[in-house]
């Protein structure tokens, strides 16, 4: 690959044009790096968007060198464009999903369908945030957007995003915008914005939001999630949806209610994976995943014949020893016609003092956790930042929590679909939520995690509204875990574990809480598949070769260090060294550290501690940049304290240094 001029490389059959300028009606410029089939000389060709915030020349490259060049060898015109305020692109950044996001999206599918080398007919891929906006752009139904793969995605920026899950806040909602701060607070390149790329910077810098304080201020579902949650309004969707997951995700749920809310053609594939796209994820099996892509857009965006497999593909996984990092899973593909799926059964099983089973108990159960449960779990969206984000053995959890077992299977047990708890409890707090594990008892001893779900018990109405408990009075609620395929063998026992606390995942509530358990209101509704003589679904084999190369300047590393420290305080603390990395085809050279740390008391809610620290460099020869953000996050019983820091570099020189110190008023969380 050799470049010949500021914006042109040759690739054989493809030309790579960066910088392109997608002009919005406001003056904003948009920056774009386009894949071009050299085909398009003689005849237009669909266009595929990916359109984010992440940097398309350091950020994303890598997977865009895989995924852009391979559509374009395909027949496709890839097209990666940096979200305002991000990368090169012009203007300020202030919020995920805004509404000048998506309108600025919709402007940008406006102007590729009009290029003469496109057909008019464009499509969009996308992970996590651009699955996000994939789906979002696909409901305000633009003439051009035709069909859109989603990958690792929600329709539900409530109930399923990295902010809130089940009405509890999760740590991850001041992790997320620790991130984000860190990631948009980058300089744009000055080989494409010119002389003028410090003072773009500081005026990035000077708008840069620390979203947190947004996100925490909408601690119900209100108005603020509804706004691009897809499903408020499903039948908005015009374009063909193809949604994709993995078990090992933190959003496997939105498939299967994506594909059940669609009335526009949709299919849908959870695989075991964490949050990659399927060709280059993990836990193997990768599949042939820009195969069914281009199946995909090959039949909605240039009328193909073949058409593509319109069933809900999933991985049934097998039992394995846990671990937290597990590359491989055993198990099967099967295939769904439609969802719900008519031939899924529901069993129910009973809480009872002898366990789980057919019958119901009388001795009234009770929960109480300390603060510190929750550390053998794993991460809420693993596959963001290291291999070692799965759950561990459960075990160390299980022995302050409520553990309920069934007697051995008789017979291997598919669980395929989301189970439900239903729960008759008295607590002893006006507030509080319970966590629900489904685990997997194996003959060894060991317990692997299956899958959870949560319930922020004043969120009992709905997420809509809280109602506070009264202490001693008796409440029934019901909550679903996410959903999951799991194949419980013969011989293995099916556990439930309920806490009161899961920490890191989840902050604490305001003070500790005890529930007494009712088990003749208790029950457990667990989704069965039967044994189905079928043809498993088939893929190609993973395309994994980037048309591109980068060369380590320092290798990358992971730590996790648990302690207790003198007070008694239980600390976790991660370092996730991303390493440095020079990208050949842009010259850029990118790397970060963060530091991650959570601190609690086992008998203290209001410990509750998180740090973040993340360091990016971001350079090329002479020019040298570097980020450095910290935000912390404690409470007291009536509100939640953020304090954070920004400072910039341009090599040695210090830029700009910006602070942050808040409180938001805690309600119902």
């Amino acid at each position: 690959m050799q470049q010949t001029d500021g914006t042109l490389i040759e690739q054989g059959a493809i030309r790579v044009l960066d910088p392109v300028w997608i002009p919005m009606r406001d003056g904003t410029q948009l920056a774009a790096r386009i894949w071009m089939p050299d085909a398009v000389r003689h005849a237009a060709a669909p266009v595929v968007l990916e359109y984010l915030p992440y940097r398309r020349r350091d950020g994303t490259l890598p997977r865009d060198e895989l995924t852009h060049a391979w559509l374009a060898q395909n027949g496709y015109v890839g097209v990666r464009v940096d979200i305002r305020g991000n990368g090169d692109s012009g203007g300020h950044m202030t919020d995920e999903y805004s509404e000048i996001e998506l309108d600025d999206g919709v402007q940008v599918i406006e102007w590729l369908a009009a290029q003469d080398w496109c057909t008019g007919s464009v499509g969009m891929i996308g992970i996590s945030w651009g699955g996000f906006n994939g789906l979002q752009l696909a409901q305000l139904a633009p003439p051009a957007l035709k069909a859109a793969v989603t990958i690792c995605f929600t329709d539900d920026r409530y109930a399923d995003d990295i902010h809130y899950m089940g009405g509890c806040l999760l740590t991850e909602n001041k992790g997320w915008s620790s991130q984000m701060f860190a990631y948009s607070s980058r300089p744009p390149d000055p080989e494409i914005v010119g002389a003028d790329w410090r003072e773009i910077w500081l005026g990035r810098l000077r708008n840069q939001p620390l979203h947190i304080e947004t996100w925490l201020a909408h601690q119900r579902r209100d108005a603020y999630w509804k706004h691009a949650s897809v499903c408020e309004d499903y039948g908005a969707v015009k374009a063909a949806i193809l949604a994709v997951g993995g078990w090992a995700d933190a959003y496997s749920n939105a498939v299967p209610r994506t594909i059940a809310g669609l009335s526009s053609p949709v299919a849908g594939i959870n695989g075991p994976w964490a949050h990659k796209y399927p060709n280059v994820a993990w836990p193997e099996p990768a599949i042939g995943f820009l195969h069914e892509v281009k199946t995909w857009f090959d039949h909605w965006l240039k009328d193909a014949d073949k058409t593509p497999d319109m069933s809900y593909r999933m991985f049934v996984m097998e039992s394995e020893p846990p671990a937290r990092r597990m590359l491989a899973r055993k198990g099967r593909w099967i295939s769904e016609p439609s969802w719900p799926s008519p031939r899924i059964g529901r069993e129910a099983l009973y809480l009872s003092e002898q366990g789980l089973g057919a019958h119901q108990g009388g001795t009234p159960l009770h929960v109480q956790s300390p603060q510190t449960i929750g550390l053998a779990g794993q991460r809420f969206c693993p596959g963001m930042r290291s291999l070692d984000e799965l759950a561990d053995d459960q075990r160390n959890d299980d022995a302050h929590c409520l553990t309920l077992d069934t007697a051995p299977l008789s017979e291997a047990k598919d669980i395929v679909g989301a189970a439900r708890l239903r729960l008759r409890l008295t607590p002893d707090q006006a507030s509080g939520f319970v966590v629900a594990r489904l685990c997997d008892l194996r003959p060894d001893g060991t317990v692997a995690f299956i899958t959870m779900g949560t319930l922020n018990l004043t969120h009992r109405e709905g997420h809509h509204t809280v109602a506070p408990l009264t202490p001693g009075a008796s409440v029934e609620v019901e909550f679903a875990f996410n959903d999951i395929a799991y194949r419980v063998p013969a011989g293995h026992c099916l556990r439930l574990s309920l806490s009161t606390a899961y920490w890191p995942m989840i902050w604490p509530s305001a003070a500790p809480l005890s529930l007494q358990l009712d088990p003749a209101g208790c029950v457990l509704d667990i989704p069965v598949r039967p044994d189905i003589e079928e043809n498993a679904p088939q893929f190609a084999l993973p395309e994994q070769t980037r048309q591109g190369h980068a060369t380590p300047l320092r290798p990358e590393g992971f730590t996790r260090h648990e302690e207790t420290l003198p007070d008694g305080t239980q600390r976790l603390r991660l370092v996730t060294d991303g390493g440095l990395m020079r990208h050949e085809s842009t010259g850029m050279e990118s790397g970060k550290v963060i530091t991650e740390i959570w601190d609690i008391r086992a008998d203290d809610p209001l410990s509750a501690r998180h740090e973040t620290h993340w360091s990016f460099t971001i350079g090329r020869g002479d020019w040298q940049t570097r980020t450095e953000t910290r935000t912390v996050m404690t409470c007291d019983a009536t509100s939640f304290h953020i304090v954070a820091r920004l400072d910039a570099y341009d090599g040695d020189e210090r830029l700009i240094t910006r602070d942050w110190q808040f409180s938001v008023p805690r309600d119902g969380v």
